[in-house]
């Protein structure tokens, strides 16, 4: 029995770094100047965006309003069932209102920065790889939830309701 339990944590150690490779990403990216617009593209993270002078929206909009209670809970419930791969442009107003919904849902629910995948897009929508052509990705933001590096969820823009943190607790919730 203590075999077969360590030969499954191994296979399942391997297959976890193997589907979430995508997650190793360290901020490799690309600034374009565009007049006034500063475009990042690339894998960034929230610590860039939060702290360059350039995106003072993104603390303009946190906390607008009140988070879904129940996506609060299913993302404090599984943060350890799944990823979030998120693409969003640094030009986009639409990725200027909802990635800071985004991150005060994952601050009020304490979801780990280190199970998000930021990737920055210019106006083409295209990254410095073909993660978005991988991912279909035709506009922005597109929150995409992943299990064992499988999509099983994926928002875009403004989803079904207007209201992302809601959906997303639905597609996390569902989770098994």
């Amino acid at each position: 029995m203590k075999k077969l339990a360590m030969a499954l944590l191994v296979v399942t150690t391997i297959a976890s770094c193997a589907t979430n490779k995508f997650m190793q990403h360290k901020a490799e990216y690309t600034t374009i100047q565009d007049g006034d617009t500063k475009i990042l593209k690339g894998y960034i993270n929230r610590s860039i965006i939060e702290n360059d002078g350039s995106f003072t929206w993104f603390k303009e909009h946190m906390y607008p309003g009140a988070t879904n209670a129940n996506a609060i809970k299913m993302f404090a419930e599984n943060k350890n069932k799944f990823t979030m791969l998120v693409f969003g442009g640094t030009w986009c107003g639409d990725t200027k209102n909802l990635l800071p919904i985004f991150y005060s849902l994952v601050d009020k629910s304490g979801y780990p920065d280190k199970n998000i995948t930021l990737v920055g897009v210019d106006r083409s929508k295209k990254a410095n790889d073909d993660i978005t052509v991988k991912y279909g990705i035709t506009n922005v933001p597109t929150f995409i939830v992943l299990q064992n590096g499988k999509e099983v969820g994926r928002i875009v823009e403004y989803g079904k309701y207007n209201a992302i943190d809601k959906e997303l607790g639905e597609i996390v919730a569902a989770l098994k």
